[in-house]
This record gives structure tokens, C-alpha cells and sequence, in this order.
């Protein structure tokens, strides 16, 4: 006892608890994705995607992208699809096989989440092709087209709004001349014939690929540190406003943290950090959060070296808690690793006796707030 209230007082944490306390895991109501729209739906309500919506009606596929899932959908805008010469969107209307193929192509089975996409890693569409994810300049991009702002989650999956439509490799790629990609549809569509969509439709069902969980080592921590400044687009908003308006009555990361009352130390460590404006900010942000015990049990040279370099070794360690976008305990698997905001990656582990990401307990997850989502954990990360 005397031990932890030493660690207590050398990190500074004495803080006043909240009167009215409530169990951690009591207090906040998680969000269910129950009450979100599916994909089609959340697309309809944003009002920027109706030429999207209009194919995908047309190409009969709504049905399969109102299904279970779930999906990851690489979503054109109107005027992405605006920007399409017009021989080539001829060409798709007056081929049903090809249509399919192209949209097909813009479906990642999974719900793969903006945090669990690297720079250099491809991902097998359901169309069968694969697309690249490359990072310029601090942007996310797939194949040629910019991902433009973060995750709209919906019921069955989630959307990532982009810039340009994605042509498949067989078609001419996306930056092939128009000529040549209307030029191609025929073979394009030769290659689809053995394809039904059946077939399509029970590729969409597969948990992601190995490729798309392995393409988590590689975020590298400036790219990691920038998702925290990142602005909603108008797009995004008009998606996902049933959702925005539950995360607004919300508290956010830190003040979560503040009023659950079991992480004074690691809340005081934050504001020692200067971190407090960061984790208060958009994000998203999960944040693996050791418990006041967790803390109490460092050994005492850790204290001290942390002590002696808040705005170094402190920061560091409390950087290797967060990760970019927001993770959900349904997105993790075992094996899988997530690189922090600190720039190294850390590895879960799942088995019967539940979850652990390195060698700490997650001892309750998806506790949601308005800027990200908290997993706590029963040791401090190192």
C-alpha cells in the first residue's frame, strides 16, 4: 500500500474522484451497430454517392451489400464518377458483366478499418483482383484514388470515400486513357464469364484477407500522428449523422477516463505529457488504458526514468497506448499487430481465456466515447 501511494505521489496523480461514481463498464452505453444504417442506406443518406447507389441497383447487387457481411466499400463520389470520360461509362452501362466487375472491385470483404490499412499492402477485392495501398505525402491512397477522410461506419461494414473510380487491372487500371479502358471491356468481360454472381456474392463473405491484417505493421507514426488532425468530410457528416449525434452526447477520451475514476494515473500522466489537447481532440483514437493497479505495479527505476523525462520517455510510453482510428474488439484477431502512435506495433493475442495485446489483459473493451474507444488493460505497455 505504501508503495503505490509513493508511485502515486512521484507521478503526480492525486486527483479528485467523481462523487457520483458507477462501475466503469456501467456508464456508458456502447453504441450498437444495430442501430446504424447498412452500407446502401448510409450511401442514400449522404446524398453524395447516387451514381453509385444507382449502379450498384443496377447492377443488382443492393440485395448482397444489405447482407450480412461485413464489407469494406471504396466509394467514388458523384463527382468521381463525373470525372469518368463518357465512352467508358457507355461502355459499362451496355455491359452488365463488366459493370459488375468494376464495382466488384471496389468491395473488400471485411470490415477493414481505416487503422488496419499500411503503406505498400495489397487486399483481394471480391471482384477477385487486388488493390494497392500506397501513403503520399501523408495521404492514404488505394491504387490511384485518395481516401478521403475517416471511417463511416455502418451496420454491415464501413465506407471510405474516395476521389476517382477504381478500374481493375484487367479492365486497363485506373490510370489507363479512356479509349483504352472502353477498348478493353470486351476482354474484361470474357475474363468475368466464369465469374456468376453467386460466386461474387460468397467471395463478399469472407473474413479479410492475411494480406489486409498484415498491412497493419507497416503505419508508420507520422502518418499515425497526422489521422489525429484529420477533418470529417461534408460526405461523411451527411453518412453518418445518426451516429455523429449519439458520439456528440458523449464524453470524449480523456474526460471518459476522468469520470470512470480507475485511471488517475494514467490521466495525470497524460496532462504530465502535454498530451491532454491531442486525446481531446477528433481522432479517432483507441487507447489502451492501464488501470491505476496496472500503474502501481511498475517497478520503481521505471518511475523514476519516466519521472526524469516527462516530455521524452513519458510521452513515448503513453504514445505506445494509442492507436490510430478506431479498433473495435471485433477487429482484432490473434496474431495481428497494430502500429501506435509511438511508431512501434503491438501484437494481440486471442485465445479461450480471452484477449491481450502484448503481454497485458484487455479486461473490458469497446467502451466508446466521442473521439475513439478505450480498451483497459491490466498491465502498463513498455
Amino acid at each position: 500500500m505504501k508503495q503505490r501511494v509513493r508511485h502515486t505521489l512521484q507521478l503526480a496523480i492525486v486527483l479528485a474522484l467523481v462523487l457520483s461514481m458507477m462501475p466503469f463498464q456501467g456508464v456508458f452505453a456502447q453504441e450498437s451497430m444495430s442501430d446504424k444504417a447498412d452500407l446502401v442506406d448510409t450511401a442514400i443518406a449522404a446524398g453524395e454517392f447516387n451514381t453509385l447507389v444507382e449502379l450498384v441497383q443496377a447492377a443488382g447487387l443492393e440485395e448482397t451489400l444489405r447482407g450480412e457481411g461485413p464489407f469494406t466499400v471504396f466509394a467514388p463520389t458523384d463527382e468521381a464518377f463525373a470525372a469518368v470520360p463518357a465512352e467508358t461509362l457507355d461502355a459499362l452501362a451496355n455491359d452488365p458483366a463488366a459493370l459488375e466487375s468494376v464495382l466488384l472491385y471496389h468491395v473488400v470483404p471485411g470490415r477493414l478499418i481505416r487503422a488496419l490499412i499500411s503503406d505498400g499492402k495489397e487486399v483481394t477485392t471480391a471482384q477477385g483482383e487486388s488493390v494497392l495501398f500506397s501513403f503520399v505525402d501523408g495521404v492514404k491512397k488505394v491504387n490511384d484514388a485518395t481516401i478521403i477522410g475517416r471511417d463511416v461506419q455502418a451496420s454491415n461494414g464501413v465506407i471510405h470515400v474516395i476521389d476517382s473510380v477504381l478500374l481493375p487491372p484487367s479492365m486497363g487500371g485506373a490510370t489507363a486513357a479512356a479509349e483504352e479502358a472502353a477498348g478493353e471491356s470486351a476482354e474484361a468481360t470474357e475474363t468475368m464469364t466464369d465469374t456468376v454472381a453467386a460466386e461474387a456474392t460468397e467471395a463478399m463473405t469472407d473474413t479479410v484477407s492475411a494480406d489486409a491484417t498484415e498491412a497493419m505493421t507497416d503505419t508508420v507514426a507520422a502518418e499515425a500522428t497526422e489521422t489525429m488532425t484529420e477533418t470529417v468530410t461534408t460526405e461523411e457528416a451527411a453518412a453518418d449523422a445518426g451516429s455523429e449525434e449519439a458520439m456528440a452526447d458523449m464524453a470524449d477520451i480523456v474526460d471518459t477516463a476522468v469520470a470512470a475514476g480507475s485511471f488517475n494515473t494514467l490521466v495525470a500522466a497524460v496532462q504530465a505529457a502535454g498530451l491532454v489537447d491531442a486525446l481531446k481532440g477528433e481522432g479517432p483514437f483507441t487507447v489502451f488504458a492501464p488501470t491505476d493497479d496496472a500503474f502501481a505495479t511498475l517497478p520503481q527505476e521505471t518511475i523514476d526514468a519516466l519521472l526524469a523525462d516527462p516530455t521524452g520517455d513519458l510521452t513515448q510510453i503513453l504514445l505506445y497506448h494509442v492507436v490510430a482510428g478506431k479498433v473495435m474488439a471485433a477487429d482484432l484477431s490473434d496474431g495481428l499487430e497494430a502500429d501506435t502512435l509511438q511508431g512501434k506495433p503491438v501484437t494481440f493475442a486471442l485465445s479461450d481465456g480471452g484477449a491481450k495485446v502484448n503481454d497485458a489483459n484487455i479486461i473490458a473493451t469497446d467502451i466508446e466515447t466521442s473521439n475513439g474507444v478505450i480498451h483497459v488493460i491490466d498491465s502498463v505497455l513498455v
